[in-house]
């Protein structure tokens, strides 16, 4: 998650208050970002990329698998 993702949830949480908070916006929308922040960073989150270069990995292991199970078939059947 990005710093302008975070920036964009705060300032919907703010946005949505009622108008009698809206006095406290400033410190509010600060404490909004310090909890998604805190939040977020103890998650165990991968970046897009890192995901990606996994999941071809994963995809190149499949299909040599599937190639091995296939000699493997052919080799029992002789």
């Amino acid at each position: 998650m990005t710093t302008e993702s975070i920036e964009d949830i705060a300032r919907k949480l703010t946005d949505a208050l009622p108008e009698g908070l809206r006095a406290v916006r400033e410190d509010l929308e600060n404490n909004f970002r310090g909890v998604l922040r805190s939040s977020l960073a103890k998650l165990d989150l991968v970046t897009r990329e890192e995901f990606e270069v996994q999941q071809a990995v994963l995809a190149k292991t499949r299909a040599r698998l599937e190639r091995l199970e296939a000699r493997l078939e052919d080799i029992e059947a002789q």
